[in-house]
């Protein structure tokens, strides 16, 4: 019996090594080895590799947004939305989060990026129902969309490369108020592409990115997750499933009238003690690294090896 759950483990184990240097030797462009090993993304590998493996599209930086005829509606209406985008940055909606309550973005917030929440992974919150009800008329009848803000990369802003953590979806980007420049622009794999008013850009938010924003003026865009199509029923109804009870808990609010889910509200409390950490990190770096590196033998050996 003890053999059994000993190999049971390993398997585990095993597919975990697996899907995480997948994770890692994806792409051209990486992680040093111990951010990745530490990163959201390895402990969401298993699933991502089931994503990848069944994906109806390929595998690879950036997409056809042609292939995807559902959003021609946005990029039809950008002017549209455009102006909703400008109103809520006049009114200060497009903000940084209030009550470190947004783990998916909170790092982002340091260099002065902002954002605004129409829809994640639920219904559309009832502030972009308030506030913008022309672009949500717009995204409410689109299949497929996971996620969709407004974001606000500054000038001289810039994002550090990183990956997201959940590969069941591709990220759409749809410029709104852009320098229309190649000084503002995104790097997706080490690939550049620059964001111009009105055009859009579909790529997959997993493999390594960054953005730099070189100018003299704000970048305003649509921001969408779009469901990744998936070559079987089981495999979108995993994603599906995953999705609707995992990642919904992520949500956060713009206004006190949001939900806030629940991953979110024990993340308030995670922020305070990584808070803790950091300053230990400053204080002694050594003490520091030999924590983490202790912390992580430990958790491998208390889920695989005990």
């Amino acid at each position: 019996m003890l053999a059994s759950a000993f190999s049971f483990k390993f398997i585990i184990l095993y597919i975990y090594i697996i899907s995480a240097a997948y994770t890692q030797f994806r792409g051209k462009v990486r992680l040093k080895f111990m951010r990745q090993l530490i990163n959201h993304s390895t402990l969401m590998a298993p699933i991502n590799a089931l994503m990848y493996l069944f994906s109806a599209v390929p595998n690879k930086p950036y997409y056809e947004v042609k292939d995807f005829p559902e959003l021609t509606v946005l990029a039809d209406n950008w002017q549209i939305i455009r102006v909703e985008a400008e109103n809520l940055v006049k009114a200060g909606y497009i903000k940084a989060s209030d009550n470190n309550d947004d783990m998916g973005f909170n790092s982002f917030f340091k260099r002065g990026w902002k954002r605004f929440y129409l829809k994640w992974y639920e219904d559309f919150l009832p502030s972009a129902k308030a506030l913008c009800p022309d672009t949500v008329k717009l995204l409410k009848d689109i299949p497929g969309i996971n996620g969709v803000m407004f974001t606000l990369l500054p000038k001289g802003g810039q994002l550090k490369p990183h990956r997201d953590p959940y590969a069941g979806s591709l990220r759409y980007h749809l410029g709104l108020v852009t320098p229309n420049s190649e000084k503002c622009r995104i790097y997706v794999d080490g690939i550049a592409y620059h964001w111009r008013d009105g055009e859009a850009v579909m790529f997959d938010e997993t493999y390594i990115h960054a953005a730099k924003n070189e100018t003299d003026m704000d970048r305003i865009i649509l921001f969408c997750d779009i469901e990744r199509p998936m070559r079987n029923r089981v495999a979108t109804w995993i994603n599906r499933f995953f999705c609707r009870y995992i990642l919904s808990e992520s949500a956060t609010q713009n206004l006190a009238s949001d939900r806030v889910g629940a991953l979110n509200r024990i993340y308030k409390y995670y922020y305070h003690l990584s808070a803790y950490v950091l300053r230990l990190k400053k204080a002694n770096k050594l003490a520091y690294q030999v924590l983490q590196y202790a912390g992580i033998a430990g958790l491998v050996y208390w889920v695989f090896i005990r």
